[in-house]
């Protein structure tokens, strides 16, 4: 939401525009904005909308546990302000006690006791209010359903009353009597039940694909094979990626398994990835996973348990390994609820599934049929549907390179098509003067090799590639082809090197590259216009890569000016993609230059103009670019938005045509920002798998590292652990063809978590050998310090004093040559007080030392003019001092060292880190001198004035130990 609602027209006017998004995260954040903002209003009403806007936007977002918490303060609201619910929020509100009814018992922890006392509450107040009884048997009828228990008397309370106004709609009713008959074991009777919603007379927001997903086995089972052929593509359609009807999604994929159609299971098991981790609905999960492990087990057992398959995100799986982990995690569910519920109703029912033996050899459910055999090496979510390739070969052919002229999309499809074809041993060349001679098709393909290999990174590579593409469009007597080959081969692509050297070398390199690409324009005539657009597109991009390197200001009008070319001549000739990437070009131009509200300017400007006048599959692009313009600008919530629509709009695009990847990563970095980690953290992930099915192993590592780092922040230890462990165990890290400092971080983020999973001895011996590797560090001595820094202080708390005094050394030795003032500083006084603690007065001399050392460090940040971004180093030195003293049992020295420490840090203030560190320096002051020293008396005045004077300023939480040490004080007296 760019800005918040300023009067409650406006709100009103967002809750609609809200209203109108598809249930997910981006619905369900805007709806918790718009609760904030609605609560910034004096007038209740406008708040009873937000808040049943986000009540609606948790129930159908698959969040149960939110659910409640909501409509709580909506029943309390009507408690305390009744007048302000007119007819139609009433009727609402009274019907919405069946969305919390169905939101606990989707809850495996909510008591079996609370459900009753919930319904009991429904019950009352529909009583109170004079509303008919029909919906409170309904869900009377539904917990004795979801129990296990004997539902005929429940069913019958219900279904022979006469429906009313807070009655749930027609489809659902029918739905829920048809799942009587099936549990039954009826299932003509419940298809004849069925029968108005599966025929379309009767529908709502869930129906029918909710009584799809139960229908389709009883339609096998009574031989309806075409009807339940059709209905699941239509039902699958309605369900698919959607976490509110994830169980749905499991039946199909069930359906999948039990005719046949195992390969088509896995597809849309890969479309459904995000389901393993957006469903935060337990009892939807329970469903979803057993549907899930019916089509693994199927697929497992015919003997394709190593095929992959798409799970949790974070690591990759194969069938028989994901089965493994689905079954845990589903029998725990199930375990769950049937604790809950005091049955087995769940478990009996999730065996009766797993139990099902196929219904069909095969049914074919699509166009394509495909077996086992066929599916791809790798699990990629579903994207849209290429446009239709030509069977007639010369008509692919032209269709290609039409495409191609194009920069469409669906250019990939038809040259992969191609080169499928010509690698063929019976390949015969069309003889088409249209087409051309073979020789040209083999420039064509070597151009689009060369391409991928760019997208790749695999620059040598793809300049190798256009030399020899442009060689053989000389051969075919096309030079305009082979002049535009060989301009791409010009570019020089790639990082510079590190340093100013390296970037003024890139600059001069780039500056070269486009002055030969002016020459080669201005020496090649009879381009096409679609071919002198490239080129000129080439030329303004080699300015964009210079200003890009350079940061130079005066770089900046020369790109400018090249894009004005390109978008005249692409203007004059009506080459809407070159139009569009000119505009796109002097947008990032001007992002590059610092001037981002021209960039956003111009990007918004050509959203218009792609939404009106197209192409199309440059949306996903520009929106990318208008989220980290967003991102520059410090709206994180904007640049969510459009990031995320990006992606949606990007997944109507064949798969690795959008660099869908770096939209993830981008996303994640909005997150962040939006302070919402773990969404965060299921963007890196995903950015991350799919770095790595395009090839780009080590972009794919460097987003799994961030997101290990990321989940060790959160406390998800053991996630970090076992997705460090995954990637350390790869193949090419293992053999060390992977960059070894980029290894040697994932390494070191797994010593911190198995350090912060307690796994002491384990840690130890992992920062003990990045300890001894990174001293060969000749070129980042720093990293090398900070490393042997931490493993100093994780063998001194393993109690190897005489180790932690050799790293802490190492570290020393390495700050020298880059220092890292404040961080050893820290670590010296660690391992001080480390030694102090565990050792008593044994271990003072070599505590001292360390202190000694981190006084040397101190003088030193105090010449270089050094300022801690933290605390002072001169101050928690002499607090150090101070406890390391105290621990040693020398009470008279810590207590001056404390009193120097006070003096450093001077009277406390307003600022809260301040005054936290000072009154924890008076505490332990305090402490030495009335307890240890047996002083009460001064150390009573000296706790007594630190309260008066931290109250007085408002850190009334910061004199809460001092009161209470004070206390004790007096009670000793």
């Amino acid at each position: 939401m760019p800005t918040a609602p300023q009067n409650t027209d406006e709100l009103y006017q967002a809750l609609q525009e809200n209203d109108r998004r598809p249930y997910g995260r981006t619905r369900t954040v805007t709806a918790e904005e718009l609760v904030d903002a609605a609560e910034q209003f004096a007038e209740p009403v406008p708040l009873v909308h937000a808040l049943l806007e986000l009540q609606e936007a948790y129930t159908y977002g698959s969040e149960p546990r939110k659910s409640p918490v909501v409509f709580a303060r909506l029943l309390t609201l009507f408690e305390e302000q009744p007048d302000v619910f007119d007819e139609r929020l009433r009727h609402t509100l009274f019907w919405r006690f069946k969305w919390v009814a169905n939101a606990l018992r989707a809850l495996p922890e909510m008591p079996l006791a609370s459900l009753r006392q919930w319904l009991t509450e429904m019950r009352d107040r529909y009583e109170k209010a004079g509303l008919g009884l029909q919906p409170y048997y309904g869900q009377a009828y539904q917990l004795a359903a979801h129990v296990g228990e004997d539902t005929t008397l429940a069913y019958e309370l219900w279904a022979s009353r006469a429906r009313t106004r807070l009655s749930d709609c027609e489809a659902c009713e029918i739905c829920e009597r048809a799942l009587y008959h099936l549990a039954a074991g009826d299932d003509e009777r419940a298809l004849r039940t069925w029968e108005p919603v599966l025929t379309g007379k009767e529908s709502c927001q869930e129906e029918p694909a909710r009584s799809v997903s139960y229908a389709l086995l009883p339609l096998l089972r009574t031989g309806r094979t075409d009807q339940a052929r059709e209905v699941h593509l239509a039902g699958y359609r309605a369900c698919r990626r959607n976490p509110s009807m994830s169980g749905e999604v499991g039946r199909h994929l069930e359906f999948c398994a039990l005719t046949g159609n195992e390969a088509r299971g896995l597809e849309l098991l890969a479309e459904n990835r995000n389901l393993f981790d957006e469903v935060d609905s337990p009892l939807d999960l329970l469903s979803f996973l057993t549907g899930a492990e019916v089509l693994l087990q199927r697929v497992e057992l015919l003997g394709h348990g190593e095929l992959p398959a798409a799970g949790y995100a974070g690591r990759t799986w194969t069938v028989a390994g994901l089965r493994a982990e689905v079954h845990g995690r589903a029998d725990d569910l199930a375990a769950r609820f049937d604790a809950r519920n005091g049955t087995t109703a769940h478990t009996d029912r999730r065996e009766a599934r797993l139990d099902r033996a196929p219904l069909l050899d095969a049914l074919e459910l699509t166009l394509r049929t495909r077996g086992l055999d066929d599916v791809a090496p790798a699990a990629a979510p579903v994207p849209r549907a290429t446009a239709a390739v030509p069977e007639s070969l010369p008509e692919l052919i032209l269709r290609a390179r039409a495409l191609e002229e194009q920069g469409h999309p669906d250019a990939t499809a038809c040259w992969a098509r191609l080169r499928t074809l010509v690698a063929a041993p019976d390949y015969v060349h069309p003889d088409d003067p249209a087409v051309g001679p073979f020789v040209q098709l083999c420039a064509d393909l070597l151009e689009d090799e060369a391409s991928r290999a760019g997208d790749k990174e695999a620059f040598d590579e793809a300049a190798a590639l256009y030399e020899k593409a442009a060689s053989l469009y000389d051969e075919a007597g096309a030079p305009g082809h082979a002049a535009l080959a060989r301009a791409c081969a010009l570019i020089p692509a790639g990082e510079p090197a590190e340093g100013a050297d390296g970037a003024e070398a890139k600059t001069a390199e780039l500056t070269a590259a486009h002055a030969a690409l002016v020459r080669l324009h201005e020496g090649t005539p009879g381009f096409a216009p679609y071919q002198e657009a490239r080129v000129l597109r080439l030329r303004a991009t080699a300015l964009g890569l210079r200003l890009q390197t350079s940061r130079n200001e005066e770089h900046t009008a020369p790109v400018l000016a090249e894009t004005d070319l390109l978008l005249d001549f692409a203007t004059r000739h009506d080459i809407a993609a070159q139009i569009s990437g000119a505009l796109l070009l002097r947008a990032s131009t001007y992002a590059i230059s610092g001037d981002l509200p021209a960039a956003l300017t111009e990007t918004d400007a050509l959203l218009d103009r792609l939404r009106a006048h197209g192409p199309a599959w440059h949306l996903p692009r520009t929106l990318g670019l208008r989220g980290r313009i967003q991102l520059g600008l410090k709206d994180a919530q904007a640049a969510h938005a459009d990031l995320a629509e990006s992606l949606r709009v990007a997944a109507e695009w064949p798969a690795g045509t959008i660099d869908t990847a770096r939209l993830q990563g981008d996303l994640a970095e909005a997150c962040m920002h939006l302070g919402r980690p773990d969404e965060a953290l299921r963007h890196l992930t995903r950015s991350a798998e799919l770095e790595l099915r395009h090839g780009s192993r080590t972009d794919a590592f460097h987003s799994y590292s961030n997101a290990a780092r990321l989940s060790l922040d959160l406390g998800r230890i053991e996630d970090c652990i076992a997705l460090l462990d995954s990637l350390l165990t790869e193949p090419d890290v293992a053999a060390g063809e992977l960059d070894d400092r980029l290894v040697a971080q994932l390494r070191l983020t797994r010593a911190r978590a198995l350090h912060a999973g307690e796994d002491l001895k384990a840690a130890t011996v992992e920062f003990a050998a990045l300890a001894a590797e990174s001293a060969d560090w000749d070129d980042d001595p720093g990293s090398h310090a900070m490393i042997a820094a931490e493993t100093a202080v994780i063998l001194a708390q393993s109690g190897e004093f005489g180790r932690a005094r050799e790293a802490a050394d190492q570290a020393l030795a390495a700050h020298v040559r880059a220092p890292r003032y404040e961080q050893l500083s820290s670590c010296l006084r660690e391992l001080a007080r480390l030694q102090a603690q565990q050792q008593g007065s044994e271990g003072l001399a070599d505590a001292l030392a360390y202190l000694e050392d981190a006084g040397g460090i101190a003088d030193e940040a105090r010449a270089a003019e050094y300022e801690a971004r933290g605390r002072s180093l001169d101050s928690a030195l002499a607090y150090e001092h101070g406890r390391v003293n105290a621990f040693a049992g020398e009470y008279e020295t810590a207590l001056a060292a404390l009193d120097e420490a006070l003096v450093l840090l001077g009277e406390t203030g307003p600022d809260e880190d301040h005054a936290d560190e000072w009154a924890e320096c008076v505490r332990l002051a305090g402490a030495v001198e009335g307890i240890y020293l047996e002083r009460p008396a001064p150390a009573l005045t000296r706790l007594d004035a630190a309260v008066s004077r931290l109250t007085a300023l408002g850190h009334t939480e910061e004199t809460e130990e001092l009161v209470s040490l004070a206390a004790r004080l007096r009670d000793q007296g």
